[in-house]
């Protein structure tokens, strides 16, 4: 080190001082002052000399009483250090008072407009989210959530859900609306010229296939002789879109009837214990196959593309939506300042309490690692400290005792 250098100089110029006044140079009043002030100055830059290395080893390896003081007192300095940092310097009452008086919500709000108001801090955040973006490994993530949907299915009790389904289906009057739209898109069906068509060829087809005797044999045989495709096919259409019509009407008796079967087969269907197996074997093949975590793949790729281009666009429009989005933060905040100090003291007082239950946590963590250090290692580490100041005491010993020793020679 540079001041021990500094130090060991000087008490090597007052040694050599010291020599040439007492041997070299002529007896003269003014070598004998000047051997005055090395002589004392030798004695105070040996003495402080001693003093320093005292502290931290044997001088000249020498095992002299009341030397090496920090090794033989590590234990209670290592004690004074631990208590001064709980009772002193990191008290429990200090630190929770700063706490209490921490002004958590608008130091940041104050600190991230400062930053957001740079149209730098602006563009790297917008970077770094493109950035983190095109590294999210969507493979990996889109396995994640499908082994996540299996895990999910595989645990869950369908049945509770479908009866929750079944129960708002009847309740909330999804059975007519399921029927009206069927008997829509019947009717709609039905209306068609080439379903007309495929109606009569299709009854008429039936007619033929009949196989009946005697005088009702007869009668059917007549009544198809009778008809044709053509004919059959606006009949058999006219009596669909009847009865259409007639469970279209609301009150209409059919229409009630049909419904109620409707409404008492949904709510069975949550007791039919093979639908249900099936359903949920159905449900665990689909969240297990390869097909879902495609579907899956797809859409997060489609999300980020998406967010990309937000992202892009909002780079050359030099954060705009970052900065409207921080003054609506900040406008809200304004707007609920009581909840945030509610938040804020909630926050401070969680870790006032986490504080006191760690405080002596402080202490222990100091304890280890200067147990972990063994005695050079701590020596090393103290002179490193405060090696230099103290180097300076034998610097100011030999030019004091050089000082004094001049003024005593007066004497």
């Amino acid at each position: 080190m540079r001041t021990r250098y500094v130090a060991a100089v000087s008490l090597g110029v007052m040694g050599a001082g010291f020599i040439a006044t007492k041997y070299l140079l002529p007896d003269a009043g003014w070598v004998r002052l000047l051997e005055s002030g090395f002589e004392a100055g030798l004695v105070g830059g040996f003495a402080d000399w001693f003093a320093v290395t005292a502290l931290f080893r044997h001088p000249l390896g020498i095992p002299i009483p009341h030397t090496s003081l920090l090794l033989k007192n590590r234990n209670k300095i290592v004690n004074a250090l631990i208590s001064a940092m709980e009772n002193e310097l990191l008290n429990k009452e200090s630190i929770s008072r700063k706490l209490s008086h921490l002004k958590l919500f608008s130091g940041l709000a104050s600190g991230a407009v400062r930053l957001i108001g740079k149209r730098k801090t602006r563009s790297s955040l917008i970077s770094f989210a493109q950035a983190a973006l095109e590294r999210l490994p969507l493979e990996r993530l889109s396995g994640m959530i499908r082994e996540f949907i299996a895990d999910y299915v595989r645990k869950q009790d369908i049945r509770p859900i479908v009866r929750k389904l079944t129960d708002k289906f009847a309740n909330d009057g999804w059975d007519e609306k399921a029927l009206d739209y069927l008997l829509g898109a019947g009717k709609q069906w039905v209306s068609k010229r080439e379903t007309e068509q495929m109606l009569g060829k299709f009854a008429f087809s039936k007619l033929e296939e009949l196989q009946v005797g005697g005088l009702m044999g007869f009668a059917v045989q007549a009544f198809i002789g009778f008809m044709s495709p053509e004919k059959l096919g606006p009949m058999v259409q006219g009596m669909l879109l009847s009865a259409i019509r007639d469970l279209s009407q609301p009150g209409s008796a059919n229409r009630t009837k049909l419904l109620h079967e409707v409404k008492a087969m949904i709510e069975q269907l949550p007791d039919n214990e093979p639908l249900m197996d099936q359903w949920k074997s159905a449900l665990e093949n689909g969240a297990e196959s390869i097909e879902l975590e495609r579907f899956i793949h797809l859409r997060l790729e489609e999300l980020r593309q998406l967010l990309l281009d937000k992202l892009e666009e909002e780079q050359r429009n030099g954060g705009r939506f970052i900065v409207k989005s921080a003054r609506y933060l900040a406008d809200r905040a304004e707007e609920n300042t009581a909840l945030l100090e509610q938040w804020e003291k909630a926050i401070l007082d969680y870790g006032v309490g986490l504080l006191e239950r760690n405080h002596y946590r402080i202490g222990m963590l100091v304890r280890d690692n200067l147990d972990q250090m063994d005695d050079k290692a701590l020596v090393e580490m103290l002179e490193q400290k405060i090696g230099n100041d103290l180097q300076w005491i034998r610097v100011n010993g030999a030019i004091c005792g050089f000082v004094v020793g001049v003024v005593l020679s007066f004497f």
